[in-house]
């Protein structure tokens, strides 16, 4: 029976069914062949029960938040205030690019989001100061995937409704990982910009900058909302996500005057669109898990991982390759939704926490995001570029190579995640 699902899922694939799909008429496969009548009822429970879940709810919520951020204005503030703090330095662009997508990241947790929002801003701004447009779609492509690691983050909330764990201790334990892939890009675009020779920011861009702290305070404080509310126990992340809403329609309509009822309705349209396609992949891939769990599965993987080695570090090593190959071919929520289930075991059985190992999984699914076949950063920093896609991912492979060496270190060190949960006293 797992034969017969994962070569039926391989054939939709192949034939480029989509994801959603493809899960379902998988599971619909095997549950005709391979078990009672009775069973049928399982594929049309599981889609409907997956995806009713309270802490889901934030999903649509904060992609609602970055649509109304970038309709708005409100990410150019932030653009602005990233320009003015590092852009007089070499390679300052770039460096304000990579600044602008962890503040983007604090507000909403979206990878593609991120790209869209911001480098439709300063991809412009970087080719007028001579930036390659190859290496303006691989910066800003890689610098998104920040997006998903800073809280909040959707992957993280897939993640803890999949497996149970605390969303709120899955926010705080990618705080410090985050701020080192910033800071990883930020170094390697300082090498970059010093060896092509790009320019700091003109003097123009400094003048304008004068003022864009004041501009884009109202910006600045709504992290400060959202995730201080979670942190203070004042909002659950649902909670937050609704007031991180709330507060960006006042801003955009009070303070920075762009917000009219077309945006807010189009910024519906969109996020409902996008939170559909979640819903739809977690429904699919819940029944999917299902049979994994019924078949034994997970306890099939532990006991091969263990045969091969017996060492911790080196099991995580094989998981985190398997989820690298995984994040070349399907989305990150589908591989959280899949292997989140047929993983936590055998994390656990190594004695993993699992608030880490989501952290872990989360930052290496993001450099999905990246490589090709799939690579939905890439192809939206293309579009938004007009670079061509085998330039851009020729200049995105050092990153890449970057951002896996940190996952390296991420997975060697554990403290760099739960430090800050344990001292939030949000995990023991």
């Amino acid at each position: 029976m797992v034969a017969l699902l994962f070569i039926s899922l391989a054939v939709c694939l192949l034939f480029t069914v989509p994801i959603a799909i493809s899960l379902a008429l998988s599971s619909l496969c095997v549950i005709s062949i391979g078990y009672p009548p009775g069973m049928m009822n399982m594929l049309a429970q599981s889609m409907v029960t997956s995806v009713d879940n309270y802490s889901l709810m934030a999903i649509p919520f904060f992609m609602l938040l970055g649509i109304i951020m970038e309709k708005t204005g409100i990410a150019q503030g932030l653009i602005k205030l990233a320009e003015r703090v590092v852009g007089s330095k070499p390679g300052g662009m770039g460096t304000a690019a990579i600044v602008a997508c962890c503040f983007f990241a604090a507000i909403s947790g979206s990878g593609p989001a991120c790209v869209a929002a911001i480098g439709s801003i300063i991809i412009p701004a970087m080719r007028r100061q001579n930036y390659d447009p190859a290496y303006c779609g691989a910066l800003l492509a890689s610098g998104s995937t920040i997006g998903p690691v800073i809280p909040p983050s959707i992957p993280m909330i897939v993640y803890g409704a999949t497996v149970g764990v605390s969303v709120t201790g899955l926010f705080a334990s990618g705080v410090i990982p985050g701020i080192l892939m910033g800071l990883v890009l930020v170094l390697y675009n300082k090498f970059v910009s010093k060896k092509r020779g790009y320019a700091p920011a003109t003097q123009d861009v400094e003048e304008k900058g004068a003022n864009v702290f004041k501009e884009a305070i109202w910006a600045i404080i709504m992290p400060v909302i959202v995730l201080g509310g979670i942190y203070a126990g004042i909002f659950t992340p649902t909670e937050a996500a609704v007031v991180g809403v709330v507060y960006a329609l006042f801003v955009g309509k009070f303070i920075y005057h762009q917000l009219t009822l077309r945006k807010f309705l189009d910024g519906l349209l969109e996020a409902s669109v996008l939170s559909a396609t979640v819903m739809i992949v977690m429904g699919g891939a819940s029944t999917f898990g299902r049979i994994l769990t019924l078949e034994k599965v997970p306890t099939l993987l532990t006991d091969t991982l263990l045969s091969i080695s017996s060492s911790p570090i080196v099991v995580m090593l094989m998981m985190n390759v398997l989820l690298l190959i995984a994040g070349m071919f399907i989305d990150t929520t589908s591989n959280i939704i899949l292997f989140a289930p047929l993983l936590c075991p055998v994390a656990t059985a190594m004695g993993f926490d699992l608030t880490y190992f989501g952290l872990v999984m989360c930052v290496n699914l993001c450099i999905g995001f990246l490589t090709p076949p799939l690579g939905v950063n890439l192809f939206v920093a293309q579009k938004i570029s007009g670079a061509k896609l085998e330039s851009i991912i020729k200049e995105v492979w050092p990153m890449i190579g970057i951002l896996a060496i940190l996952l390296v270190v991420i997975i060697a060190f554990p403290d760099l995640s739960l430090f800050l949960p344990r001292l939030l006293g949000l995990i023991s």
